[in-house]
């Protein structure tokens, strides 16, 4: 009974590691092997598993207790400190030092977490990161302040809690701060007006989502990586029709929507100042833990040094290849020190420096807007491919180096269970069994002395 409890706790452990990792933004690839390891840790041999980005399957037991645990897995979204707090219990899990019951307690734990920070610094985090970004993708000083003041009033949406209007919300704030960028750059040289108003809304841009999902399916992971392909587009389709819908209301011409120059551009060591300015609003507004700021802050600079380079020395299409490709081993290099951060906290903030959110809902917005919107948009599409090509190739050379050189993939079915070589008992065997079993209880009753009162 100890076995069945303890293989029930086992499955419940493994369900709500896998969930915790979906919150996180993690490639299903990537859980199946962590709940792998943290399964065999704990005595699980004989476990199995199917993940998918909404559905969960573990099973456990040999053919004849075969038991099986399926779980739907939430929209929930995990911030920096409940990353954190999950990656440090999976890697114990890994070890075997946590058993499945104390593991379930702790998952518990950290979905319950409160954030570290109050609403008004969190939302504040929301203005600053907004800031940073504007001063990356629209260098001027009205662009920076409107999308401050943008992004601390999308900060103070994002505090609603509830699940239908947060259904709504990408599409709201699209509308709203497409409305006021629109209104604002026929009075006040915002810079190009799309990329302005791009800045508040990048905690909406499903940049990640498509990197990942380009990543499951060169990896093989087609059902996955399609489904996260499917749903990244859709998203970026609503921002487009909030923004479209907002230049429909305020009259703007199909000129609005293509790319225009400043009047006048901040100094070269402004976009610098954005990293950091960056780095500081990813930590005040997910509440990431004090240690990880130097790393999240380090991975941005090797990101956007690396964007930089391939676009000034071989062509802006790769930037984001070059970026991406540079800033992956140093993600999984600061994730194995001792004192590092999860992957997952320092890959989010570089995808949104390498912007493939934002580039894909450029293009498509020029591409329902203006004549020339298709061509944009294609160079979009081939952005987005690109940095998810430098995250696969940085992850597969971080894995040569750090585990050799070994065929991670083997195909292998297991054979059925041998059959009993036991003879059948012959028909004298049958017949004499009845005679031993009364000449053995014969045997005992002899062998035993007879009570007092029989005496």
């Amino acid at each position: 009974m100890t076995d069945v409890v303890d293989r029930s706790a086992l499955r419940q452990f493994l369900l709500g590691l896998a969930q915790g990792m979906n919150a996180s933004a993690e490639s299903v690839d990537r859980i199946r092997d962590t709940i792998a390891e943290v399964a065999r840790a704990s005595g699980g041999d004989d476990t199995d598993f199917v993940v998918l980005p909404t559905i969960i399957i573990v099973e456990t037991g040999d053919e004849e207790e075969e038991r099986v645990a399926i779980r739907s897995a939430t929209n929930a979204s995990f911030r920096f400190d409940q990353i954190a707090a999950l990656y440090e219990l999976i890697a114990q899990a890994r070890t075997g030092a946590v058993a499945p019951r104390d593991g379930i307690r702790r998952l518990n734990e950290i979905g319950a977490m409160r954030p570290r920070l109050g609403w008004f610094t969190r939302t504040l985090g929301h203005a600053i990161l907004t800031t940073g970004l504007a001063l990356l993708l629209a260098p001027t000083w009205q662009g920076a302040t409107v999308a401050f003041v943008l992004g601390f009033g999308i900060g103070l949406l994002k505090l609603v809690r509830s699940p239908t209007l947060q259904l709504i919300m990408p599409i709201a704030a699209a509308f709203v701060c497409a409305t006021a960028v629109f209104l604002l750059a026929e009075a006040v040289e915002v810079g190009d007006p799309i990329r302005v108003l791009i800045a508040p809304l990048v905690t909406f841009l499903p940049g990640g989502v498509l990197t990942t999902a380009t990543v499951e399916l060169a990896a093989g992971q087609m059902i996955s990586g399609a489904s996260r392909l499917v749903y990244g587009f859709v998203q970026l389709a609503l921002l487009a029709f909030g923004i479209l819908a907002a230049g429909a209301v305020v009259g703007v011409s199909s000129d609005s929507y293509e790319p225009l120059d400043a009047s006048s551009f901040l100094p070269w060591w402004v976009p610098l100042l954005g990293i950091l300015v960056f780095a500081l609003g990813n930590y005040l507004h997910f509440s990431a833990p004090p240690s990880t700021f130097g790393w999240v802050l380090l991975a941005l600079v090797v990101a956007y040094v690396g964007q930089w380079a391939g676009t000034e020395f071989i062509d802006p299409a790769v930037g984001g290849f070059v970026g991406a490709l540079a800033v992956t081993p140093v993600v999984f290099w600061i994730a194995g020190l001792r004192h590092g951060a999860p992957s997952q906290l320092t890959f989010l903030p570089a995808f949104w420096l390498l912007v493939p959110g934002a580039a894909g809902l450029v293009g498509l917005t020029e591409a329902f807007a203006t004549d020339n919107g298709l061509a944009d948009f294609a160079a979009a599409l081939v952005s987005v491919m690109s940095i998810a090509l430098g995250v696969l190739i940085g992850t597969a050379l971080y894995r040569v180096v750090h585990h050799g050189a070994e065929e991670f993939v083997q195909f292998a079915v297991a054979p059925p269970p041998a059959p009993d070589d036991t003879p059948a008992p012959t028909l004298w065997q049958r017949l004499a069994h009845p005679l031993r079993r009364v000449a053995r209880r014969v045997g005992r009753a002899e062998r035993t002395p007879p009570r007092p009162d029989q005496r």
